[in-house]
């Protein structure tokens, strides 16, 4: 099995495959913005004996090789920037980009791209450039192999490009932390995690469905900072992004 960097701390000694599956299709790509670098996972560093260099300055930055993925090992546990990996989220892992940066990813060998957010470290295998989440491998169509060819392009976004915008210029973003068939419980729910949280609470009907949303959030920062916080109680949550009309 495939793994970023190994460690007792895990609950597993292999990684594998989640052992369910929540729906994929609505994850979407990263959304690049600026963001400062994080307090944590960017100093040069040495792992299995191997000295390591973060690339705090870069502007540019493209390199060809083998992508890997990680999965349910390392679900909810702590990222090299101290945020809660999560395996359903569009991230990834580099030995030396600064955290967090977004990257264009490219399976070379379908053609396929997505855009997603670096925000750990690995993958420390030789021979392999990236680590992907589970959501990103599967919309490169590499779960099967493993492993695939791909290229990554860094995604720089200077300080001043959003200095001065607001991020509902470019959509709208929902944490989504839990479906129930109960429309007495979707209400109570959401409306005790939106006083908890400070956040409007959102239910969204799917058939006999209820798909429990905080939101709108007005920037993907916020919206990661809020689903950190639900995932002490809610592992599963995840960001909707969602473009505006215009």
């Amino acid at each position: 099995m495939l793994t970023s960097c190994s460690s007792d701390r895990y609950q597993y000694a292999d990684d594998h495959h989640p052992d369910s599956l929540p729906p994929l299709a609505h994850v979407e790509d990263a959304v690049p913005q600026y963001e400062p670098h994080s307090r944590g996972g960017n100093k040069d560093y040495r792992v299995r004996g191997i000295n390591y260099k973060v690339l705090n300055n870069v502007t540019s930055f493209s390199e060809k090789g083998y992508a890997s993925w990680y999965g349910n090992k390392f679900h909810g546990h702590l990222t090299s920037n101290g945020e809660r990996y999560d395996m359903f989220a569009m991230s990834a892992a580099h030995k030396n980009l600064p955290l967090p940066s977004y990257v264009k990813v490219t399976n070379i060998e379908n053609n396929k791209q997505v855009i997603v957010r670096v925000n750990d470290r690995g993958p420390f295998h030789e021979g392999r450039i990236i680590d992907l989440s589970y959501a990103v491998t599967n919309k490169l169509d590499i779960i099967k192999s493993g492993t695939a060819q791909v290229e990554i392009t860094l995604i720089h976004v200077p300080e001043t490009q959003y200095a001065n915008k607001n991020d509902f210029l470019y959509g709208y973003f929902y944490v989504q932390y839990l479906v129930t068939s109960s429309a007495q419980k979707a209400q109570k729910l959401g409306q005790s995690l939106s006083k908890k949280y400070q956040a409007e609470f959102n239910t969204e009907k799917d058939n006999n469905l209820y798909r429990l949303r905080l939101g709108p959030l007005s920037s993907e920062t916020e919206a990661q900072k809020l689903r950190t916080q639900l995932q002490t109680e809610y592992p599963n949550a995840f960001i909707i992004h969602q473009q505006q009309r215009g």
